[in-house]
């Protein structure tokens, strides 16, 4: 009934004669029966389209949203978009609208009765040019003209802020702009943003209102607590986190409190969350409340639940930091091994291809001799092995370290950190996200059309996933909304048999799990069944495959390593590429003959001093050897980083002073242990040439 009253209305207002509005620049002029009027727009609103005409109404897009304008040019209504008006069109007896943001266009229908709304959802972009734009209109505003611009947008509660923060004086009066301010409906990211003005301007009851409408609209367009949010989306959403921190310098815990409720129930898993759980916990035990902190430091704990490696939201940092760690350490334990090999066969390898023509000569007079001639062949069997399986080790913690960067890149698209899927812009990202098939894949598309209200192609995506657990509690919300009940739950059943510890099944089963996404679907989508998200174990799975797939693609692709991308650098790709070669080259080397070394020559000068100096690399033929060495290279990375060469952001215990003790105790016993290695080496090479000048 509502959907032909607004179509009868459009219509006989599109067909009314005499109706003429026209626009001059960026000034709107009107004529119709309702009166004449003109209204100019400043540029800081953006572009203007339009007008299109509805009886006395006038419609016009002016930078991301739709004014619907009465007599005298005032707001009577507003549509908030996901990007620039770029066009509106009345004919068919429907108002379409088109956006635009980047090279993405949306098309969207706009209902006219009994307010001004889109019909489809729309998700917004996590850009602040969008989301931000009635805050940044309102502050274009000059003082003198406020009074006059907040009689012309009624709709802007920014400015019935700033009203209010100008007649602080009068009470009644500022009290009078703070409820004109929450009478109007808004996105949730202009909800936030609102808080925070009237919490600063001293009304914190209005600001815990406006955030508690935030929450109800951001749940109504799809929003979750299983979702991770970006830095820069929550940015963009009225950036909460950046507003608790200042409520913290400033010790107004008691505010902190309601904002960081928000955070906990809306988006939980923000970028920068786990420092900021941290910081609010040690706030509360400073002020005695040690119970709330370990309550909270305990909240922080149990986020871990479906990361990677159970690290946290952002443990990824961390095993970031250890691949580097690890890949120096690697590198200049085979460093090391490699120069005391060379060394020691030195002289032998001169003496050997003087009758090729010398050291480098030979490799273009006889390329195959000089090959089985090479530093390596003088070494032992074991050696050679050893430095194999360094190189190895090396080239596997490089693919890690990649294969960390494309993960750490995947997680961190637009698509995948903007609280919610779907969405013309957000469905847009996810298909252009280079995802591996599989039902990890199949899920998030799943999801996305499922948010979208395309249960046909949600349900199809579903099928392609499988028996996927978190699949089938997503069909059962499909049949229950469709008033299948039966099917429902022995999906529900069916998805909780594969994984007990399913969230979204148990809650769908009445099972009341305690977690704070239940408590969310509880409280601000009543009555309605919970999807299944992807964790973040599914998510990186879903980006990036595991290291195999990984090194695969790289070395399959070795091009692709060398670009500049914000998976990588051109450095790590060469760096993947050199240990692959270098691993691929000692392991032919296994195959060489071994060239005799005379016992003489088996441990000169330098590569004793060689042994001393690097603890371990004498000793390559004995466990004792690859313990020592592998222990050398780990501290002395592990010290490296407190002079700056390496940057392990995600691991600060290593420079603390204690740590730092350690580490030199450990370094300082590495030496001590190599030098009883060293002398138990000499006393058996002694007697070696003993015996050989006895024979």
């Amino acid at each position: 009934m509502k959907r032909w009253l607004g179509l009868t209305l459009l219509a006989s207002a599109l067909g009314s004669a005499g109706a003429e509005a026209t626009l001059d620049g960026r000034t709107l002029r009107v004529d119709n029966p309702a009166g004449r009027w003109e209204r100019t727009f400043p540029d800081a609103l953006g572009p203007l389209t339009g007008p299109l005409e509805l009886g006395s109404r006038v419609l016009l897009g002016v930078g991301p949203v739709v004014y619907d304008l009465g007599a005298g040019g005032v707001v009577a209504g507003r549509a908030d978009l996901p990007g620039t008006v770029t066009s509106l069109d009345g004919s068919g007896g429907v108002v379409r609208v088109s956006t635009e943001l980047g090279d993405l266009t949306e098309r969207l229908t706009l209902e006219i009765t009994p307010a001004l709304s889109v019909q489809e959802r729309v998700v917004f972009p996590p850009d602040p040019e969008v989301t931000g734009w009635l805050a940044r209109a309102a502050d274009a505003v000059l003082p003198g003209e406020l009074g006059r611009a907040a009689a012309a947008d009624p709709l802007n509660p920014f400015l019935a802020v700033r009203e209010a923060e100008a007649a602080r004086a009068d009470a009644y009066a500022a009290l009078s702009a703070v409820r004109r301010a929450l009478s109007v409906t808004l996105p949730f990211p202009a909800w936030v943003a609102l808080a925070a003005r009237l919490d600063g301007a001293g009304f914190p009851a209005a600001a815990d209102l406006a955030l508690d409408r935030a929450r109800r609209d951001a749940a109504a367009r799809g929003v979750d607590p299983a979702i991770a949010v970006s830095r820069g989306a929550l940015g963009a959403y009225g950036n909460p986190s950046g507003y608790v921190a200042t409520l913290l310098d400033q010790r107004r815990l008691a505010r902190a409190a309601v904002w960081m409720a928000y955070l906990r129930e809306l988006h939980p898993r923000f970028e920068g969350g786990t420092a900021l759980y941290a910081r609010y916990a040690q706030a509360l035990q400073d002020q005695g409340r040690d119970g709330e902190a370990g309550e909270w430091r305990q909240f922080s704990r149990s986020l871990r639940a479906g990361t990677l490696y159970n690290l946290g939201p952002e443990g990824l940092g961390g095993v970031r930091d250890a691949a580097r760690l690890a890949m120096l350490a690697l590198g200049a334990a085979l460093l090391a091994g490699l120069l005391a090999v060379a060394v020691r066969a030195w002289r032998a390898q001169g003496q050997d291809t003087r009758a090729l023509g010398g050291r480098y000569r030979s490799w273009l007079r006889h390329p195959l001799s000089r090959a089985r001639r090479v530093f390596v062949a003088y070494a032992t069997l074991p050696e050679r092995l050893t430095l194999v399986l360094l190189a190895a080790a090396l080239l596997a913690v490089t693919g890690g370290l990649q294969w960390v960067n494309v993960a750490g890149a995947g997680l961190q698209s637009p698509a995948l950190t903007g609280g919610t899927y779907g969405g013309g812009w957000g469905g847009t990202q996810l298909a252009n996200l280079p995802l591996r098939p599989g039902p990890d894949a199949a899920l998030l598309a799943g999801l996305s059309a499922q948010l979208d209200g395309e249960d046909a192609l949600a349900r199809e995506q579903y099928t392609r996933a499988g028996a996927d657990a978190c699949a089938r509690n997503n069909l059962g919300v499909i049949a229950q909304t469709r008033g299948d009940e039966p099917q429902a739950r022995e999906l529900y059943r069916a998805a909780l048999a594969a994984r007990p510890d399913l969230e979204a099944a148990a809650f769908n089963l009445g099972l009341n799990p305690g977690t704070p996404e239940a408590a969310f679907q509880r409280a601000y989508r009543p009555g309605t069944p919970r999807l299944c998200y992807p964790d973040q174990r599914r998510l990186t799975r879903a980006v990036t495959g595991d290291l195999s797939v990984t090194l695969r693609a790289g070395l399959s692709r070795p091009l692709t390593l060398l670009d500049d991308s914000p998976a990588g650098s051109p450095r790590l790709g060469l760096a993947l590429l050199g240990a692959a070669l270098l691993s691929g080259l000692l392991a032919l080397a296994l195959l060489l003959p071994t060239s005799a070394l005379a016992p003489a020559q088996a441990r000169p000068l330098i590569y004793r001093a060689l042994g001393l100096l690097l603890p371990g690399s004498a000793l390559l033929d004995s466990p004792w050897g690859s313990m020592l060495l592998l222990a050398w290279g780990a501290l002395v990375a592990a010290l490296s980083v407190s002079s700056g060469l390496i940057l392990t952001p995600s691991l600060p215990a290593l420079t603390l002073p204690t740590t730092q003790t350690a580490l030199v105790t450990g370094l300082v016993l590495t030496y001590s242990l190599n030098l009883l290695a060293f002398i138990a080496a000499e006393v058996r090479h002694g007697r070696r040439l003993r015996r050989e000048a006895a024979a």
